[in-house]
């Protein structure tokens, strides 16, 4: 008997694509699509830089703008988990959607620094709501084996649609800001439409026990409330280290555009610079995934933490170069790519069935809170403590939410719930 040929180029590359993108169900490919939609419009951000650049006002007041987008998020992480529970998860994305299309048109014509926040406030309100509830859905849809690649693949088209609308939105804001606000508004509609007409409701009638995982603690029972999901205390370990990861990519959103600006750079560069965050997630986040699956989680978590913290803390070197700003956002794009899918896996696997909304909503309320602080903190060191000690703070930052995952994953490994 001879040996089997191997496998020709083609035949890998059909092997591969199939086992990246086969045997997710119908439901979670049209999710995916209005995910991709939703993310043509980048209006959010570009909104640090509408305010300073063509607006006039200063780093800390756009800070400030930003914050109240992360403190409205922050309140709607909460509601849209228990909303996402109770009502549905497509009734609540559904009414998240319509509800930011509007709010997003109406901060384009805003005018005045009052009615410029409080509209910022209530697109923070309405947006993050849908992503409890689309984070439920994949959950519900997907087989717990399959988990970590469908979550890396919305995360794919979250950046897909960003990397296009980031590059593209910068040539449009050099002529006139609202359109992009317009776009956005828009493409959250058609979002809308989407899930509308094609993505079902996915809650489950009677409350079941995920078999995925034993859970962490008090939070998983099938009447689990806000208050024991608060009391799982290695699953709010978890959220406190998302949030120090938030506060660190917050900077990409906001400071790093004023800093650009700063340095003499344009408002096309920025979007040059920050699409390669979305096209290298583009090009690479299914290979990393298929790279990293069967990895340790707690060392990855632990190495994306370092990758991003250095990442943004050589941007104190960048000078008036784009090439280098460019060079650093792909350092911690990489660690982006790394946490993003690990991170978010294993919260679906934390809690059960019926409890899926809280959970999502809870670790949402992570990264919401880093959108409130993070600008804010971010615009005051920039302005009152110059580019060095903001960049540094992120080096710094970086380096203990890898302590804290390293820390994090030696307790787990100990208990019921296994990060391996």
């Amino acid at each position: 008997m001879t040996a089997s040929a191997p496998a020709g180029p083609i035949v890998r590359f059909h092997r591969s694509v199939s086992e990246s993108l086969g045997g997710l169900p119908g439901a979670f490919w049209w999710l995916w699509v209005a995910t991709l939609v939703n993310r043509l419009g980048g209006v959010v951000t570009f909104l640090a830089l509408y305010l300073t650049a063509d607006r006039g006002y200063s780093a800390s007041y756009a800070g400030v703008v930003a914050s109240l987008i992360g403190l409205g998020s922050a309140i709607a992480a909460l509601v849209g988990g228990v909303l996402a529970d109770r009502i549905g998860r497509r009734p609540t994305l559904l009414a998240a959607q319509l509800l930011t299309a509007l709010t997003t048109a109406a901060l384009g014509f805003a005018d005045g620094q009052l009615a410029i926040a409080s509209t910022a406030f209530l697109v923070g309100l309405s947006s993050y709501a849908s992503r409890p509830a689309t984070s439920a859905i994949i959950a519900d849809l997907v087989p717990a084996a399959d988990r970590a690649r469908a979550f890396a693949l919305n995360y794919w088209a979250i950046n897909i649609g960003f990397g296009v609308s980031a590059a593209l939105a910068g040539l449009v804001a050099a002529h006139d800001y609202r359109v992009l606000f317009l776009v956005d508004a828009l493409s959250t509609l058609l979002c809308a439409v989407v899930v509308f007409v094609r993505v079902p409701e996915t809650r489950p009638v009677e409350p079941q026990r995920d078999t995925a995982g034993p859970g962490l603690g008090p939070g998983t029972g099938p009447g689990a409330g806000l208050g024991t999901v608060f009391r799982d205390r290695r699953f709010m370990a978890l959220v406190g280290l998302s949030f120090a990861f938030g506060l660190m990519l917050q900077q990409g959103n906001t400071t790093l555009a004023v800093d650009m600006g700063k340095a003499g750079l344009t408002s096309t560069q920025y979007g040059v610079v920050i699409g390669i965050n979305g096209l290298l997630i583009v090009l690479l986040q299914i290979p990393v995934t298929r790279l990293t699956k069967g990895q340790h989680r707690g060392m990855l978590l632990l190495v994306s933490a370092l990758l991003t913290g250095s990442g943004f803390g050589l941007t104190a070197f960048a000078g008036s170069s784009a090439l280098y700003y460019a060079a650093t956002v792909g350092i911690w794009t990489l660690g982006e790519m790394i946490q993003a899918p690990t991170s978010m896996s294993l919260v679906s696997e934390l809690s059960a069935t019926s409890t899926r909304g809280r959970y999502q909503g809870v670790n949402s309320l992570a990264w919401s809170a880093a959108s409130f602080l993070g600008p804010v903190a971010g615009g005051l060191l920039l302005d009152h403590a110059g580019r060095g000690a903001l960049w540094g703070c992120c080096a710094v930052l970086g380096t203990v939410a890898a302590a804290g995952y390293l820390a994090l994953g030696r307790r787990v490994d100990t208990g019921r719930y296994s990060m391996s």
